[in-house]
């Protein structure tokens, strides 16, 4: 019974001793919200404010010091969230979690995000780079102060599984690459365009148009320049070996999808605007529901940004809600206007079957003749695993996506035409080329008029969205 009883003792110690340790890795990771921080990089004092529901509110007297500001925060708050989606973007995932991610990372990096978001900073206004610089100083100042677990408690359980993990510095062409992945999950229309057409092949188009309609040819179409026409449905045949590239392009994306929690399956949003010559007040309401995916923590971020002092030296300054990972407000209000948005679900994506050079795969049939594919490696670090060394096709409409999966056992430090196909999938998509997109989001935020706004929001050219806007 002794020895029981020292058993028992011991037990209970180790259990209160697991259990106190556990407490302190959980809360060492949690934000600063009371007190000074020194924040290098700071041109003058900036306050933050939580408010009773925990959001936070930034005042700076530069733009410059908020959005450094701004970033700080989120960091402190979110950094796991932050790095985890930069690393979806950059198809990087191996880096973390080894090979179980590689199909992931090798669709990702046909797509190319990295090297757009490297396009997009040298041709962005400086004004708009500086902010994301800003931001990305805030970041890593928080970053200076904090290792492992005391980034998060995520941190501490990776390190059980990767070690050799190590926290890189934030730079702006990580908001860029998240912005492109965003975009990627509001963007959905390339998984009914696949099932469409592999459907054709096995029922009647007229049934296949009881599934997925025609739009109609009563409705207007609505092109750049004026009204447009809608056209008559055209049934192409589609070979046998097509349609097994195909499917070979939506085992990729849907892989993706299961990453992101994106797509738009069961879900919709929604938003209005009253005339103020409806309300009480005399005064427009505004209201916007937005409904991404339900995730843990939320993709969404609510804070404000407030600019105070003299000299026009922070122009800037909204109230609403913003994505971890990138400065600014995406819905929100400010002194002078409100606006919101919802995703469209638009086509916005298109498909092209390629023909393939039965005697040269490196080459691609455009109207009879054969052309050579564009080319280029990539190589995907994979923790606890060799490196994946594989060769990314392109067509003049697009970069290849239905040799992007590997089937098991091809994890052999290749990946590409070893076995030719009959045809490729290509997709063209207006993200796959360099966006303006954090310009009309920084635009919208400071607009004070209509006419700044419809100017800011013209920038708006991917992740199609429906904007509603009201002002004073």
């Amino acid at each position: 019974m002794r020895w029981l009883k020292r058993i028992g003792v011991l037990l209970i110690v180790v259990v209160l001793g697991a259990a106190a340790y556990g407490t302190y890795l959980v809360r060492s990771s949690f934000p600063r919200v009371a007190g000074e921080v020194m924040v290098p990089g700071l041109e003058d004092r900036v306050e933050v404010i939580r408010d009773e529901w925990g959001v936070p509110h930034i005042y700076a007297a530069t733009a410059h010091d908020l959005f450094l500001a701004q970033g700080y925060v989120h960091a402190q708050d979110r950094f796991w969230q932050m790095d985890f989606w930069r690393h979806i973007g950059a198809g990087r995932l191996s880096e973390m979690f080894g090979a179980d991610l590689v199909d992931s990372d090798v669709f990702l990096r046909s797509l190319d995000f990295t090297g757009l978001a490297t396009r997009e900073l040298e041709m962005m206004d400086p004004e708009v780079r500086g902010y994301l610089e800003s931001y990305a100083q805030g970041v890593n100042a928080y970053l200076a102060e904090r290792t492992g677990a005391s980034l998060g408690f995520e941190y501490f359980l990776l390190g059980l599984q990767n070690r050799d993990y190590v926290v890189e510095p934030w730079t702006p062409i990580h908001t860029l690459t998240w912005a492109k992945l965003m975009s990627w999950d509001l963007s959905g229309n390339m998984a009914d365009e696949i099932e469409r057409a592999v459907l054709a092949k096995a029922i009647p188009i007229e049934r296949v148009e009881q599934l997925y309609p025609p739009f109609p040819a009563d409705h207007p179409v609505i092109v750049e320049g004026g009204a447009g026409e809608a056209g008559d449905g055209v049934v192409v045949e589609i070979p046998d070996a097509a349609i097994e590239a195909l499917g070979v392009a939506s085992r990729a994306a849907e892989g993706l999808w299961a990453v992101t929690g994106g797509g738009f399956e069961g879900i919709g949003s929604n938003n209005w605007v009253v005339s103020g010559a409806l309300t009480e007040s005399g005064m427009p309401l505004l209201a916007n529901d937005t409904h991404l995916a339900i995730q843990m923590p939320a993709i969404w971020y609510s804070n404000g940004l407030h600019c105070v002092g003299e000299g026009g030296l922070c122009p800037w300054g909204a109230v609403g809600f913003s994505f971890p990972g990138a400065p600014g407000v995406v819905i929100g209000h400010n002194g002078r206007i409100a606006w919101g948005v919802t995703t469209e679900a638009v086509d916005t994506q298109d498909l092209y079957i390629e023909r393939v050079n039965p005697d040269d795969s490196g080459q691609y049939e455009v109207e009879g003749e054969w052309v050579d594919f564009e080319r280029r490696r990539e190589t995907i670090v994979v923790a606890g695993g060799d490196d994946l060394t594989f060769e990314v096709l392109s067509t003049r409409h697009g970069p290849v996506i239905s040799d992007t999966f590997l089937e098991e056992g091809e994890l052999d430090g290749s990946a590409g035409f070893d076995e030719p196909d009959e045809y490729v999938v290509a997709l063209a998509w207006q993200t796959l080329h360099p966006s303006t997109l954090v310009e009309a989001i920084f635009g919208i935020g400071r607009a004070t008029d209509y006419e700044e706004f419809r100017a800011a929001a013209s920038l708006w050219d991917i992740a199609a969205q429906n904007i509603v806007y009201a002002d004073v």
